[in-house]
């Protein structure tokens, strides 16, 4: 064997023995610890468990069975097409409600942004958008503002039980309560006081809801579909106010006017296109996809609540009484008379306690990051929810029992109970719907005696809380 024979075998020999320490010892890419779970079918994911636990009336099944397989922390799923994260237990809310713009950012999930903006707008449509009308409604919604709406609320709430309780031995809440929060949403946001266009408003608007978090197939007679062609009609008969309303402003009829869409017109940049005016229309049905839902829910729930507990109606009757007592004939309730109303508010929170208007929401990581030794990625969004801490016996021992001495003092532990959400990113309309249930309350139980038809009816969740028969009640009037 010559030199130069030897010389290629010693280097070939000492080539392939580096390249196979390269091999053994090269730094292998990491794979990130994402959290347990699974994204069950292609493109529906798991969406159809999650609105089958809700449709069968037990929503937290489909949370309970999955942090008991995978993790009380933060479990994998699919939802509405989506990578997600679901975020559990007092320490997961809030790690997302204090990670705003930190972590997390706001997300709409796309049936919802086809529903409810226009298709012109839906490039424009950006992050910033619910940032900007979140920091305008505060005015709006702050107390000292709110105060002078008290008198509208009452008035309306004592028409309302007039003509559409008072005539009749029996009532169904859910379709009436509906009714009476629209109507007080159309004239405290637009100050709209015409039935009939409030109808107009009404009828379509009843077919968004059940879509909003539908699985986004838009085929004649599904949830989604019937949600866009609402959508469509609830956006033109916006536009067509909204024009309206300009030309009132720039006439100088609508001088003094304190609705929020008279304030966003006059108050915010408003450069003439019509993107400017669909982009009003925007925020106007956010708010009130928002306000309405959640509000009526609310109240049909307090109601189912007070017909089948007598002795917790009469001690919200007895609390209620002394302050109807305080008022001069035909005089409306005040600020004051509001602060008076504590058990009662306990009551409403209880019953938000056990059924929740709302389940959760949405957000979008911005970033990569860790939670309980979890890798989040970015791009991912994420889910909290009601049912993690709402009826979990760690926070509120003997959950399914009602007991509003559970917020005496200084209440639940935070990040526990969380109907309105938390952190930076708290419900901005929460004083609101105070006023709404506590004035609607004041009213309902002043003036009628109630008792539950059907005990055995059922609460099923489209995606709010809904009974399945509309709460049907028997009234028994009170001398006044």
């Amino acid at each position: 064997m010559d030199f130069y024979t030897q010389l290629f075998l010693y280097l070939s020999i000492l080539y392939i023995s580096l390249y196979l320490l390269f091999l053994v010892f090269r730094k292998k890419p990491s794979v990130p610890n994402l959290p347990p779970g699974k994204k069950g079918w292609p493109i529906i994911g798991e969406s159809l468990a999650f609105v089958g636990a809700a449709k069968s009336g037990c929503p937290e099944k489909f949370i309970n069975d999955r942090t008991a397989k995978y993790s009380p922390e933060v479990f994998r799923t699919s939802l509405l097409g989506e990578d997600m994260a679901v975020f559990c237990g007092a320490s997961g809310n809030k790690f997302l409600f204090s990670g705003q713009n930190k972590y997390i950012t706001t997300w709409w999930p796309t049936s919802m942004k086809k529903v409810a903006i226009f298709p012109e707008t839906m490039e424009k449509f950006n992050k910033d958008d619910p940032k900007k009308m979140r920091s305008f409604l505060p005015e709006f919604l702050k107390p000292e503002a709110l105060q002078c709406y008290i008198p509208i609320m009452d008035s309306m709430t004592k028409d309302h039980l007039e003509s559409d309780w008072s005539p009749y031995e029996e009532v169904k809440v859910f379709p009436l309560t509906k009714n009476y929060t629209f109507a007080l949403a159309c004239r405290l946001f637009m100050n709209i006081k015409d039935p009939k266009i409030v109808s107009k408003f009404a009828d379509p608007f009843a077919r968004i809801a059940p879509g909003l978090t539908s699985v986004p197939i838009n085929i004649p007679g599904t949830p989604f579909n019937k949600a866009v062609e609402g959508g469509k009609v609830i956006r033109q008969e916006l536009l067509n106010i909204i024009r309206q309303r300009k030309q009132e402003i720039s006439e100088g009829k609508d001088a003094n006017a304190r609705d929020l869409l008279s304030r966003l017109l006059t108050e915010a940049d408003d450069d003439g296109s019509v993107y400017y005016e669909m982009d009003t229309s925007n925020k106007i049905i956010g708010l009130l996809i928002a306000s309405h839902d959640t509000t009526s829910t609310t109240i049909t729930v307090i109601v189912n609540y007070l017909a089948s507990l007598p002795h917790i109606y009469e001690k919200v009757y007895e609390e209620q009484m002394e302050i109807a007592k305080s008022k001069a004939p035909g005089e409306l309730l005040n600020w004051d008379d509001i602060q008076k109303m504590k058990y009662s508010w306990n009551v409403a929170c209880e019953s938000m306690r056990l059924t929740p208007p709302a389940q959760g929401s949405f957000r979008e990581a911005i970033t990569d990051f860790t939670f309980a030794g979890f890798t989040i990625p970015k791009g991912w969004k994420t889910f909290w929810t009601v049912y993690t801490t709402h009826k979990n016996p760690k926070y509120f021992p003997d959950p399914e029992k009602f007991d509003p001495s559970r917020f005496e003092g200084n209440g639940p532990a935070p990040f526990t109970y969380v109907p309105f959400g938390g952190g930076p990113r708290m419900c901005p309309g929460k004083e609101y719907a105070r006023l709404e249930i506590l004035i609607f309350m004041h009213n309902l139980v002043t003036k009628f005696k109630l008792e539950k038809v059907d005990r055995d009816e059922k609460i099923i969740y489209n995606p709010s809380p809904v009974p399945s028969n509309g709460l049907l009640i028997r009234l028994q009037p009170l001398n006044q």
